[in-house]
């Protein structure tokens, strides 16, 4: 596995976690060794995304840049959006989907980088998406006050929510039934069913990343050095433990076998890495950590074995000329 990061200094940070057996009846070591460094962009990193080939890098620049992972070469550019990429998500292998200050939405095809469609999604920027994980539907959210619905089969907006705020962060439940808005210090949690809130979670500090750690579990982590572990059907705090020495930026997790792993980025240029045991309340127990020695954005984790089936958009999401909008 590889730690991947970006932050203001412009580079792209990637790092080799090592796993070695413990001595005797000591705990299995992991070691974080530096493996690539790219400085390719003209401005600070803002978005990173990550799937089993590639990472793709989103900038103030205008640019995304593509790195292929197992090769470890840069493979190009991508250059369509007139300002800064805010977001960017893969869905499986086959599309990229990337939102920037431009209002535009961009579905890219994730083997030859062709731009499939460009649409003007948002009056203003677009601050977040999150694809479904049937990748039927996408959401969005910008700084024109609207939480949109994407039909990614045919391309088209299917619905527009006006909401009193302007939000920075949408996000899919891993069942699909559920999904967040994040505006500034609150979290509301909306049924899929009948697009209603079912709760809302408010933190003192503002928010800047809510990763689903299970169907049931949200990480909350923002202007302070404290990540917080809600179950999103109670909405209580299961657990809180400070993470870093400044604020976060980015979180992220995901599984290997016996260990639930949660990554954790801050300004103070630490990338952490956190055991946990979602059967428990206790806090995450530190694995190992890096010091990149910069001011880190954004940050991701490929997991070279890991093979993602649902590799393609439905065909019908497919091609569409290269420039036009809808």
């Amino acid at each position: 596995m590889e730690l991947v990061c970006g932050c203001y200094e412009q580079v792209l940070f990637r790092f080799m976690v090592h796993r070695e057996p413990g001595r005797s009846g000591q705990s299995e070591k992991w070691t974080p060794m530096a493996d690539f460094t790219h400085h390719g962009h003209a401005a600070s990193l803002s978005a990173v995304a990550v799937n089993n080939c590639f990472v793709v890098t989103g900038s103030k620049d205008e640019t995304i840049h593509i790195y292929d992972m197992k090769k470890k070469v840069a493979h190009g550019a991508l250059m369509h959006h007139n300002g800064t990429i805010n977001c960017l998500k893969f869905f499986g292998n086959g599309h990229l989907i990337s939102g920037g200050e431009d209002g535009l939405i961009c579905v890219w095809d994730g083997k030859r980088w062709d731009c499939l469609k460009s649409i003007k999604a948002h009056k203003g920027h677009v601050t977040s998406l999150s694809a479904h994980p049937s990748g039927k539907l996408a959401l969005s959210v910008g700084t024109d006050k609207t939480l949109q619905t994407w039909n990614l089969i045919e391309g088209r907006s299917a619905f527009i929510k006006n909401i009193k705020q302007n939000a920075y962060i949408v996000e899919w439940s891993p069942s699909g039934e559920k999904y967040i808005v994040v505006t500034i210090n609150k979290i509301d949690i909306y049924q899929l069913e009948t697009a209603s809130i079912i709760g809302t979670i408010t933190t003192a500090k503002r928010i800047s990343s809510v990763p689903f750690i299970s169907d049931s579990i949200l990480a909350v982590a923002g202007d302070e050095e404290i990540v917080r572990l809600f179950d999103y059907d109670s909405l209580k705090c299961l657990c809180e433990f400070k993470a870093h020495e400044n604020r976060v930026k980015d979180v992220c997790s995901f599984e290997v076998p016996e260990h639930h792993v949660i990554v954790i980025a801050s300004t103070d240029g630490f990338i952490k890495m956190w055991r946990h045991n979602p059967t428990k309340k206790a806090p995450p127990s530190l694995l190992c950590e890096v010091n990149t020695k910069a001011r880190l954005t954004c940050l991701g984790v490929w997991l070279d074995s890991v093979t993602d089936t649902k590799d393609q958009l439905p065909t019908a999401a497919a091609p569409s000329p290269v420039n036009k909008e809808e």
